[in-house]
């Protein structure tokens, strides 16, 4: 059978990656569509909903109108009557509902309506936009309800990436760092043993005898005999080196099964596809780095957003950050309303990627929690259980059927 050609080791390669990227693109293409369906539904039902005056709203501005004449005669003392304008208003305020004062065409256009679906399946809810109609109400449940697993899904997947990232990162910073520290000992026993040789190079002793050459090697520099450390850390290397060696498939030797029978080919990529989708979330479970990293992580990404929301939004860099903390904690009090809302949905991305960044420092954080509380546990139990005194007997009791186990199997 012949090997595998160039061309077609580079297009199975492809392949490969193609299938490895399909399921994460899939998942976030999957709920990009699925936000554009969305809006373009409640921008329909919403958006050409008609106006019709209620009850309530006209009952809201008769009220107002009777405060202002009422209070009309009170105009030459403005203190006076704003205290009175205040007392009477504020129960009316109550009871107001911001639809009766919105233009249904300008709140839920395309862009508006694409970011209530964002605020709907990232269970932010900030409260500003809700449906009015009763067919806009269902059909926004039935929306959150298919949504919001499949927000969850996208969640758990970029998590996986993110994680694998961070937990790579992170241990190639712990292995600069001991190789750091391994050389810079090196280095000092090094200096300590060269500044010991010019100790005594400084006595010049003259040999007349001819020199052998274990010693002439033994008078070089290159070839000083380094610290039990450095060939303890170099034979480590050695011996790592040739285990990955032994382990890693041959290059260039596998055979091209997938042109003798590519239906077997397919069916075992299509299987390891399948094995992706079951890995999800796998990954997340493993990390583990310093949750005080993972902090930093977190206000670093948001400090990054405080620094830009305050360009086109009328906020300072500390309300901002408050609002995109309660953003990507999905706490959405809705105590700030954006002018542009439709400039946020380009940082839609950033809420995805910022969502499983405060997810996992909250996992990590529940992981040292839980810790905490195991090893609390295990402190109290252990100081209040009694201690039992060994048997001087149970060793001997317990070394008899080994014994006669092993007479029996020498017989």
């Amino acid at each position: 059978m012949e090997r595998t050609s160039p061309p077609r080791q580079n297009k199975r390669s492809c392949t490969r990656l193609f299938w490895a990227v399909f399921p994460h693109a899939c998942f976030l293409s999957s709920l990009v569509i699925y936000a554009l369906l969305g809006a373009v539904m409640f921008s329909h039902i919403e958006g050409n909903r008609k106006i019709t005056e209620s009850k309530e709203y006209e009952d809201f501005m008769h009220s107002l109108w009777n405060i202002s004449q009422n209070l009309s005669a009170y105009a030459e003392n403005w203190s006076e009557v704003k205290e009175l304008f205040k007392n009477k208003t504020v129960p009316l305020l109550k009871d107001a509902r911001s639809e009766w004062f919105a233009n249904p065409k300008e709140q839920w256009s395309f862009l508006g309506s694409l970011f209530f679906c964002c605020t709907v399946f990232t269970t932010v809810g900030y409260g500003h936009t809700y449906p009015i109609t009763k067919l806009g109400k269902y059909l926004c449940m039935l929306y959150a309800f298919f949504g919001i697993p499949l927000m969850f899904l996208v969640l758990t997947d970029m998590g996986d990436i993110l994680a694998t990232i961070l937990s790579k990162s992170y241990n190639e910073f712990r292995k600069l760092q001991s190789k750091i520290l391994t050389c810079k000992l090196c280095c000092k026993k090094n200096r300590d043993t060269k500044d010991g040789m010019s100790l005594l190079m400084k006595h010049r002793i003259v040999i007349h005898e001819p020199l052998s050459i274990t010693e002439v090697l033994k008078s070089q520099s290159s070839v000083i005999k380094k610290s039990q450390q450095c060939r303890n850390a170099e034979i480590f290397e050695m011996l790592i080196a040739r285990e990955n060696q032994y382990l890693a498939p041959p290059v260039n030797k596998k055979l091209e099964r997938w042109s003798s029978c590519p239906e077997l080919d397919r069916r075992k990529m299509m299987s390891h596809v399948i094995d992706n989708f079951d890995k999800i979330g796998k990954e997340l479970e493993k990390l583990d780095v310093p949750i005080i990293l993972m902090a930093l992580i977190v206000f670093a990404y948001i400090s990054c957003a405080a620094a830009i929301l305050p360009n086109w939004e009328k906020m300072n860099f500390e309300e901002a950050f408050y609002f995109c903390f309660i953003t990507l904690t999905t706490i959405g009090f809705g105590d700030i309303h954006l002018q542009h809302p439709n400039f946020f949905l380009f940082f839609s991305l950033y809420i995805v990627i910022g969502m499983e960044t405060v997810i996992i420092a909250f996992k990590l954080g529940q992981d040292r929690l839980i810790s905490f509380y195991k090893n609390l546990i295990s402190y109290f139990g252990q100081k209040k259980a009694p201690r039992y005194k060994q048997a001087p007997f149970t060793k001997q009791v317990l070394q008899q059927p080994l014994t006669h186990s092993l007479a029996i199997a020498l017989k």
